[in-house]
């Protein structure tokens, strides 16, 4: 079993983490064009361009399936990835998880890049499936590129701003961004109000690593002998992680079973 990934930067680690723990034998390969970080100011028709450059180096090496592990990606690029790569290879893409945080009907707040924040596919989720919640949508620029870098003094920055723009009664987060999932604990921390409960955040790598096993009709094998490779393109080019990958849990636990190609 084969399962690639891609993402401009290091955003796909979640979700590539999380299809490791779901599947230690599968072998991944994660597809990323960090020069060109970030997509979120590019126009469509650039960040399709790019993301479909990158989602066939991924093809080349013939996946069961492709993880696009990017919203940005997703929001603007998934019909051009499908119809490049599709039927051969299944694409699924990434949707913040609006839907499931508004089931507790409750205030939520979505986390989000400027780009994506007020947009009318952010708006239309909302509509679609947070209708009878209070949301509050919250920009959080530059948090990306901080963590695509693992610059701490940038990450607090950002994460600040965008804590003290969220609600002091939400306890329900949705990180829009795939990047953000990397952060999880931080965030939690600096959302949670004396006297409150902690936040419950909502990302997207569990989902979409269940996902991508039902679509290729492969069960759950948490126990499986961790013997799944890992090939990372960096620009289409054969690498190593970036050290910057490294600063996060996710980043070390597929370095730490992924055996040497």
């Amino acid at each position: 079993m084969k399962i690639a990934l891609m993402d401009s930067g290091i955003g796909l680690l979640a979700a590539a983490a999380a299809v490791r723990r779901l599947r230690p034998d599968a072998d991944l390969v994660l597809s990323s064009d960090p020069g060109s970080m970030p997509w979120g100011p590019r126009t469509p028709e650039d960040v399709t361009v790019r993301a479909v450059a990158v989602a066939r180096a991924a093809a080349a090496h013939r996946p069961d399936a492709l993880i696009v592990a990017c919203n940005t990606a997703s929001v603007h690029a998934l019909p051009a990835l499908r119809a490049a790569l599709e039927p051969g290879v299944p694409v699924i893409g990434t949707v913040p998880a609006i839907k499931p945080a508004a089931r507790r009907d409750r205030p939520i707040a979505i986390w989000a890049t400027p780009a994506t924040t007020g947009s009318p596919y952010q708006r239309g989720l909302i509509r679609e499936f947070a209708r009878s919640v209070s949301v509050t949508e919250v920009p959080c620029p530059g948090l990306a590129d901080a963590v695509e870098h693992a610059d701490e003094a940038a990450i607090d920055r950002a994460v600040a701003a965008a804590a003290a723009l969220t609600p002091p009664d939400v306890e329900d987060v949705v990180l829009g961004c795939t990047h953000y999932e990397l952060l999880a604990e931080r965030i939690r921390a600096a959302v949670r109000q004396p006297g409150r409960p902690q936040a419950f955040l909502y990302g997207s790598a569990e989902a979409v690593a269940a996902q991508v096993l039902r679509r290729i009709g492969a069960d759950a094998a948490p126990s499986a002998e961790p013997v799944g490779t890992l090939t990372v393109l960096l620009g289409g080019q054969p690498a190593g992680l970036p050290d910057p990958a490294l600063a996060y849990a996710e980043g070390r636990l597929l370095q730490a079973v992924s055996p040497a190609l």
